[in-house]
């Protein structure tokens, strides 16, 4: 399977979010993440890239 890893990009560097993403729905400025498992979460913040060759979704965060 080629599930992606999602992470948060600040100043500091990139931080895990989540493995194994299979949806992402982005509406009003929130990003709706759920994994193989089910498991959703929601962020506040935008893709700022996917790399689709190396399955790494950045988003940055929104103030």
């Amino acid at each position: 399977m080629c599930e992606s890893a999602l992470y948060l990009v600040d100043k500091e560097g990139e931080k895990l979010i989540m493995e194994n993403v299979e949806l992402i729905e982005a509406e009003n400025g929130k990003l709706s993440v759920v994994d193989l498992f089910g498991e959703r979460k929601e962020i506040k913040g935008r893709v700022k890239s996917l790399s689709l060759v190396d399955h790494k979704i950045l988003v940055e965060p929104l103030p």
